[in-house]
């Protein structure tokens, strides 16, 4: 069973989830921007050992606390490292007052239909073992809509439910995160169509089951109202997906009751070469404006 406490916190604090999962594909990228470039190490242990220390000097800066960061999506290295000699998600939660989270999906297969189901996940079971013995929170999958297709947003739906029900066997809050990509090209159809499978998923939901879901800032403000409202949903959670900051910060604020979950928004100003004050300025100005755009609305 989730953490009364923890759950007390993702249902009805203030705040916003700070998405700290950048995997394989996107690592190098996510280290580019901080201003490690590509040709500067070598091999995959290498780049993680860099993102791990990038992680771990943006949960350890003053600036990131509870009190604006309810949580913090995690990547499976940094779920087993360590900050300050404590594990990162006991770190998290003890000294920072920020709930564990983890993502758990293994990327994306080839389009089909319109959409990427998530690929196979093996040994999601022994994995989600690990995360509830780390008093983890929850989870996070994410799975793409590129066009509106009813049947292959209604296939989206039915696999983030289906291992949503694997995650919460283990005492887990999934959060289900079927992502509407900005650029396609019937974005607001796809939305509603999306809305429409996710009210029907959660509808047959049993009544002691919990989930956020996380989304594409919809193309029409308070379009998902209707999730926020559903006994089943902790929090709707909304992805900054390509958007700068400023952007996301401005199209978040016009959907009542959302928050955010940014990761490259949350990060974008933030640099290896900084030192410690620069760092913590520039995390805390981001922390600040995201939010604001969490909380208050236009």
């Amino acid at each position: 069973m989730p953490d009364s406490q923890m759950m007390a916190q993702m249902r009805d604090k203030p705040g916003f989830i700070a998405a700290l999962d950048q995997s394989g594909g996107s690592t190098p990228k996510a280290l580019a921007a901080y201003g490690i470039p590509e040709d500067s190490y070598s091999g995959d242990a290498a780049m993680f050992q860099l993102v791990h220390e990038m992680r771990v000097r943006i949960i350890t800066a003053l600036s990131f606390s509870g009190g604006k960061v309810l949580a913090a999506i995690l990547f499976e290295k940094t779920m087993d490292g360590a900050a300050h000699g404590q594990p990162v998600p006991t770190y998290l939660w003890k000294e920072r007052g920020v709930v564990p989270f983890l993502k758990v999906d293994k990327g994306l297969e080839e389009e089909k239909d319109g959409v990427q189901l998530m690929k196979p996940i093996p040994g999601l079971d022994d994995l989600l073992a690990r995360a509830a013995g780390l008093n983890l929170f929850g989870t996070k999958m994410r799975s793409v809509v590129n066009r509106a297709s009813r049947s292959g947003i209604a296939a989206i739906a039915e696999q983030q439910f289906a291992i949503g029900e694997q995650i919460a066997a283990h005492g887990l809050v999934p959060i289900l995160e079927p992502e509407v990509l900005l650029k396609s090209p019937d974005r607001a159809a796809a939305e509603d169509m999306l809305l429409d499978e996710l009210k029907k998923g959660l509808d047959a939901l049993p009544a002691h089951r919990n989930v956020m879901i996380k989304l594409t800032i919809p193309v029409k403000p308070d379009l998902y109202a209707p999730l926020m409202a559903h006994p089943r949903v902790v929090r709707v959670v909304a992805l900054s997906g390509g958007y700068s900051r400023d952007e996301a910060c401005a199209e978040l604020a016009r959907n009542h009751g959302m928050i955010a979950s940014f990761s490259r928004a949350l990060v974008e100003d933030l640099r290896h070469q900084m030192n410690e004050a620069e760092f913590d300025a520039a995390l805390g100005a981001a922390i600040d404006q995201i939010y604001r755009a969490s909380t208050v609305k236009v």
